[in-house]
């Protein structure tokens, strides 16, 4: 039987109706989250980006706290246990104001948080999780080190055995909210191989340095963490961490939000472009009515929704527990490679105007160039790939 009703015409700022497959507690979560992002951060983050920092990370903890997004994803001890959709919705919603602010809850929930909440004791579980979810502690993660990015495994920090005590030494590089958090996990190896352990920040020999002069996601504190004797006790230790999968684990959790969060900084772009471009007139016409323009166009709305396709089914998926490490790669390696694609055409089309903070798309383009990096660079994802294809590993 046919039928004859005319489809409508698609909307331009979800033109593949994406949006259309969520359920109704997931449009609930991206609509708070987007509501809260526009009328809390939008207005701010501009300033905060020019300034280069965060002036009110406790403030802005409890905050994400009220709305229930730092660990949205876990079960118990104070989590919200959400799906994997309406956690990535979270990341695509804040992510589309900025890049530091999804890298804010991130670090958060899905490394400080998932570290303790996998890997912790009871004990662990029930001193920080709460806490952390609240917004009322704030957690880093110190894996990377100056010498040890891609390649963990060659991670220079030492934990030492001495009596029922750990005793920790070393460096950690590029540490989101590190000089801001109540409490790192530090991954250091032992003689029994790589663990993880809870070090309160106020513990002696533990210092936090902030990075200064970064000219990609300013919005945000990024820190050097030194530790120098630092001594700990016994139940310091994630008694769960066993070896580099364990901090490797969480990564793949942050990278899922990357995933979505990429897709929501290239809609901001794309949207940005199109309002621009639809009143810009210029030889006596909308600036979107040029043949170019909107060849421009056309490759940037199929790269939007390219990115927010791959997120919606990465999480369907990851809800279904069928989500490979690869398949995260996968997103991340083609939906961060979309978005700067969007940024750049979506920079272009504003001309001289695109370059200042009057726009959002040259602070999504250049906070881009970090999340293309971290989490896993561009190549190393390319050669997770490659491998998961060819089963042949490129790496060693």
């Amino acid at each position: 039987m046919s039928d004859n009703r005319k489809p409508a015409a698609p909307d331009p700022h979800d033109f593949l109706d994406v949006d259309g497959g969520l359920e109704e507690t997931e449009r609930d979560v991206r609509d708070a989250v987007r509501d809260f992002a526009r009328k809390e951060l939008t207005p701010h983050v501009a300033d905060w980006f020019e300034a280069g920092t965060l002036p009110d990370p406790r403030g802005l903890a409890k905050a994400f706290g009220d709305l229930g997004v730092l660990g949205m994803h876990l079960e118990g001890y104070g989590c919200g246990g959400s799906s994997a959709v309406a956690y990535g919705l979270a990341c695509r919603e804040l992510e589309a104001v900025d890049s530091g602010l999804r890298s804010f809850v991130s670090v958060q929930g899905s490394l400080a948080m998932t570290a303790i909440h996998k890997y912790g004791s009871e004990e662990q579980k029930n001193t920080w999780l709460p806490r952390m979810a609240a917004g009322d502690a704030i957690g880093c993660f110190g894996l990377t080190e100056p010498d040890s990015g891609s390649d963990p495994g060659s991670m220079r920090t030492r934990a030492r055995k001495e009596g029922s005590d750990w005793v920790l030494n070393g460096t950690k590089m590029w540490i989101t909210n590190g000089s801001v958090a109540d409490v790192a996990v530090v991954w250091a190896t032992t003689e029994d191989g790589v663990r993880g352990f809870v070090v309160p920040t106020g513990t002696p020999g533990f210092s936090a340095n902030v990075i200064h002069r970064k000219l990609s996601l300013r919005a945000s504190i990024t820190s050097e963490l030194a530790l120098e004797e630092v001594r700990l006790p016994a139940g310091a230790l994630l008694p769960e961490s066993r070896g580099l999968g364990s901090p490797l684990s969480c990564l793949n959790e942050a990278r899922y939000g990357i995933v979505w969060g990429a897709a929501g900084a290239a809609r901001a772009c794309y949207e940005a472009a199109l309002d621009y471009a639809s009143n810009r007139e210029q030889f006596g016409k909308p600036l979107a009515g040029f043949q170019l323009s909107q060849r421009k166009f056309a490759d940037m709305v199929v790269d939007v929704n390219h990115a927010a396709m791959t997120s919606l089914h990465l999480g369907r998926l990851k809800d279904q527990g069928r989500a490979h490490h690869n398949h995260v790669s996968f997103g991340k390696f083609a939906n961060v490679a979309a978005a700067q694609r969007v940024a750049s055409t979506a920079r272009g089309l504003h001309g001289a105007n695109g370059i200042t903070l009057e726009y959002p798309v040259m602070r999504h383009m250049v906070n881009l160039e970090t999340v293309a990096t971290y989490e896993g660079t561009e190549d190393v994802h390319a050669l997770s790939l490659g491998q998961a294809v060819t089963g042949i590993s490129a790496f060693r």
